[in-house]
């Protein structure tokens, strides 16, 4: 009850606002007024974007999106909605156009219940940011559902909320990132849109970048909803935050402390006021499942990792640069950049200092806890920004310089990388991300080759800011056991940081000022529950796949089990035992270490576990959470 009061004076709370807001329209400086970032903010979408005298004096993006909104139909300014459903609970956000001061500034959600629109709830668009939020509880996610957004008479927006896949073999998630708006030619994706619903996938991925427009972030975020609205309105969505979406070049969050933006931000933190950011995750963030803890970092900025089950596929969501320590202050710069290392004598064990983070203890002990906790689940995936491994040899154009490192990319640092490349092996997980502007399948390697999760980074939606290319100095093919592939330079690998890893495919542009040679595409990844195939699809943008004989970009598809996400070699194995029910979690801990090995569904009922050491270890058991011991103090026989 405490809970209902609560949200009702909240609501009430809100509607005052609004109300308010009718009349004296909005804040000037709603980010603060002290810096020229807080200044800058989202100027066009809190400004008075509709007052042409004002927009005389508007330049670049400010002056686009003026133009922009003063052009859209009333009746369209519902523009676009995004949602999720997991654990009995939906929650969906609504974007608005920025709103006229005499316009209704609250949304009514219906849902066609028994061939009838009921009503269900009305929420309070929110300012700065113009989006609404809708949570239902005891949502039944066995039916579709029918929904219609309705801003009073002015506008409307409609889709269909999906019922969980759970009765469906193999769960199909669309992964893209890198929205770029530099198009000019093609500035829509209808394309794409109509690939994707072709394809059908249960679950849509944006991996960051969804905008480009940095301070305008509502005009960006607005340009990219309204690019993806028909395929985002009728399935579950995700969307992560990564640099541009927030203004920024590169970020390394630092846990939110305050960037001053010194050398593209790479003195860590945050340069735009932490209010900015807040508009910026919940436009983008909001709908997700309920942070796993939601505790504020620095600054109030909020957090929104999380897991998402979708038909029996379990999804972390991570947030890969948040808590990402800076190059400025903890390593000598060695390049143009701080980021970009190109001095030949550099030592790359040197710049794996003790105590750089890159996930950051409180996301690993979600994964801890994720890894552990197999309710409904068949299988695992993990996504985030970018990848964890500098899978990239040349950067912007094909005839730049070669870095030798990137430290914009998880590679770095290394031994935070390699923590949280053991904690997605331990759930047998595999990883998805974008960012990189190459499309590359690889396999990681921890403490040896191929002994590690296999990855895949997406192409760009729309590859023209920045190229990148995977070409090794020496043009030779990598070593250990020879991969099959139409590519030349395949196999294990050292990146510029040190790690291995195992290159299985790779999507280089070929002509950058051609639009169909440049590499722009999106990933389509297929979990076979039964058997734990995966599958990773990598499709090229211009083609038409509902004529039947498109292709995907050579060297895909990559086709492997989820078990082959952990490649270690085991020592040996403990005795086998038989477990009272098919299918059960088992869950390996080394006694000595106390360090989780891991913990996965397995086939059948009997199991003999591998183990890596001859240390003594626990092996438990459960229907779900292995939460019975089967074998205490067990060694190798």
């Amino acid at each position: 009850m405490i809970n209902y009061i609560f949200s009702f004076i909240l609501f009430v709370l809100f509607l005052l606002r609004s109300v308010a807001f009718s009349f004296s329209y909005n804040e000037p400086t709603p980010f603060g007024d002290n810096t020229d970032y807080a200044l800058e903010s989202d100027n066009a979408a809190v400004g008075r974007w509709w007052d042409a005298k004002l927009d005389r004096g508007m330049t670049g993006y400010d002056r686009r999106a003026a133009e922009w909104f003063q052009s859209i139909d009333r009746n369209n300014v519902l523009a676009f909605a995004l949602y999720t459903h997991d654990h009995k609970v939906l929650k969906l956000s609504a974007q608005c156009f920025p709103l006229l001061p005499d316009e209704p500034k609250v949304i009514s959600l219906e849902l066609k219940i028994n061939n009838q629109w009921v009503a269900v709830q009305s929420q309070p668009v929110v300012y700065p940011g113009w989006s609404a939020h809708f949570r239902i509880e005891d949502w039944d996610s066995s039916k579709n559902v029918a929904y219609r957004l309705s801003l009073g008479e002015l506008s409307s927006f409609g889709g269909l909320i999906r019922r969980d896949p759970r009765d469906k073999d193999s769960i199909l998630i669309a992964s893209l990132n890198c929205n770029s708006p530099v198009d000019k030619e093609f500035d829509t994706r209808h394309l794409t849109v109509q690939n994707l619903r072709h394809h059908d996938p249960d679950l849509l991925f944006f991996a960051g970048d969804q905008n480009y427009t940095h301070d305008e972030a509502t005009y960006g975020w607005l340009q990219f909803g309204v690019q993806f609205a028909a395929v985002m309105k009728d399935r579950p969505t995700i969307c992560i935050l990564d640099d541009h979406d927030v203004g920024h070049p590169n970020i390394w969050g630092e846990s939110g402390k305050i960037s001053i933006g010194t050398k593209g931000a790479a003195d860590g933190g945050y340069m735009f006021p932490a209010d900015f950011v807040r508009m910026v995750e919940r436009q983008q963030t909001w709908h997700l499942p309920d942070p796993f803890d939601p505790t504020p970092i620095k600054q109030g900025i909020g957090v929104y990792y999380t897991d998402l089950n979708v038909g029996g596929l379990s999804i972390a969501i991570l947030e890969d640069r948040k808590f990402k320590s800076a190059p400025i202050g903890n390593i000598p710069q060695m390049g143009p950049r701080p980021d970009h290392i190109t001095d030949p004598k550099y030592d790359r064990s040197a710049i794996d200092i003790p105590g750089l983070r890159l996930l950051g203890k409180r996301q690993l002990n979600f994964l801890d806890v994720w890894a552990r906790d197999w309710t409904d689940v068949k299988m695992k995936v993990a996504l985030s920004q970018t990848a964890f491994c500098g899978a990239v040899h040349i950067h912007g154009n094909e005839d730049a310089s070669r870095l030798l490192a990137d430290l914009d990319c998880n590679g770095w640092p290394q031994t935070a990388r390699n923590e949280a490349l053991r904690a997605l092996r331990r759930a047998h997980a595999s990883h998805l991300c974008g960012d990189q502007h190459l499309a590359v399948t690889v396999q990681h390697g921890i403490d040896n080759y191929r002994d590690g999760p296999y990855a895949f980074t997406a192409p760009a939606i729309v590859n023209t800011i920045y190229g990148r290319w995977w070409h090794p100095k020496d043009e030779r093919q990598g070593g250990g056991q020879p991969i099959v592939s139409p590519h030349p330079w395949v196999g294990d690998y050292i990146d510029g940081l040190g790690n291995k890893i195992t290159m299985h495919a790779y999507a280089n542009p070929i002509n950058r000022k051609v639009r169909e040679q440049r590499g722009d595409g999106y990933g389509l990844i297929r979990f076979h529950k039964p058997s734990g195939q995966t599958t990773f699809e990598c499709w090229p943008r211009f083609v038409d796949v509902s004529i039947g004989d498109a292709s995907q970009y050579t060297g895909w598809p990559i086709i492997f089990n989820a078990f082959d996400n952990d490649g270690r070699k085991p020592v040996g194995y403990l005795k086998k035992v038989y477990l009272p029910k098919e299918d059960s979690v088992v869950e390996l801990t080394n006694d000595v270490t106390g360090e989780l090995i891991y913990c996965y569904r397995i086939r059948g009922n009997s199991f003999s576990a591998p183990v890596y050491s001859y240390d003594e270890h626990t092996l438990k058991y459960g229907e779900n959470i292995a939460n019975f011991t089967i074998l205490s103090g067990a060694s190798i026989q």
